[in-house]
């Protein structure tokens, strides 16, 4: 880095601790993005005065071609423009460059998804002999059969439960409460959990949570984590899923049978339709392998 593009970044470093106040992890991180931009003008013998908004989307190119993930370069040019906002600040540059500059958005990451035949293979690996295997089955089968986050399920109520009209009131992200049908599968599971479930001492103030210990108390995210993967890898599903995993397959195997989107969206609880798209890409990501694998003109 040239001895020039060296003072203007130590001069921004300190407006960024000094004038702005940032924390010391702040202006680390922009300290060390405004200086990948540095270098790449020093390599081009660029004074970073006169970079324009072209020369910025070249550089977002080569970050790009180093590999450098969407998310990553997103950040990067956060602090690119922190400091081309400074630079025009202090009468190094008549005009910003940055205001224009689209970073590359992130690709969706399509979640796994569990065919029913491996959630039934999960189900049939339970010990039906015993309380915890009575209420892993409970739980698999309401996790799969609600499209639950594990937060929803380890505070689920018996008092917003209700069995005999197939539904339960879930408390979701923001406190906001939705109603979710409940399966006859999951009904049935949660009836024979709930036998079991009046036999156990439970702790006090854990008296109205749906799912608990032997011990009586509430179970955690980690021990619902425990419980998903276990019945998975004593189904010798070789996939790399967790509780959300469930949530997933609830949500594709919906939109797979016909269900409406917009239903869809009330029962996991997304605030945005957008949230729930992704089981479509999910939908049409299947669709066209199964038009590859089977259609006869891909046939060979």
């Amino acid at each position: 880095m040239t001895a020039d593009s060296s003072t203007l970044l130590n001069r921004f470093n300190s407006h960024l601790l000094l004038e702005k106040g940032a924390s010391q992890n702040t202006a680390e991180a922009y300290f060390n993005d405004v200086a990948k931009l540095l270098s790449y003008c020093d390599e081009r013998q660029l004074s970073p005065a006169d970079v324009s908004l072209l020369d910025l989307e070249y550089f977002i190119g080569d970050l790009n071609d180093l590999g450098i993930a969407p998310r990553s370069i997103a950040r990067i040019l956060s602090g690119v423009r922190q400091f081309y906002k400074w630079m025009v600040s202090e009468n190094y540059m008549a005009v910003d460059p940055t205001p224009l500059l689209e970073a590359p958005r992130p690709g969706r990451h399509l979640p796994e998804v569990l065919t029913l035949e491996e959630i039934d293979a999960m189900m049939t690996t339970i010990d039906m002999s015993t309380f915890e295997g009575i209420r892993n089955r409970a739980i698999l089968e309401t996790l799969y059969g609600c499209g639950m986050r594990v937060s929803e399920l380890v505070n689920m109520a018996i008092s917003r439960t209700y069995l005999e009209e197939q539904y339960v009131m879930v408390l979701g992200k923001g406190s906001k409460e939705r109603l979710v049908p409940l399966s006859p599968v999951a009904v049935d599971a949660i009836t024979d959990y709930m036998a079991e479930r009046a036999l156990i001492a439970i702790k006090r103030g854990e008296e109205d949570i749906m799912f608990v210990s032997k011990r009586g108390h509430r179970l955690s995210r980690m021990m619902i984590f425990n419980i998903v993967t276990g019945a998975a890898e004593m189904a010798g599903i070789r996939k790399k899923i967790s509780p959300h995993t469930m949530r997933h397959s609830f949500a594709t195997h919906l939109l797979e049978g016909g269900a409406n989107l917009r239903a869809i969206q009330q029962m996991l609880g997304h605030e945005s339709i957008s949230t729930t798209e992704i089981y479509l890409h999910l939908d049409r990501s299947r669709l066209r392998a199964e038009i590859l694998n089977h259609h006869p003109r891909n046939i060979r």
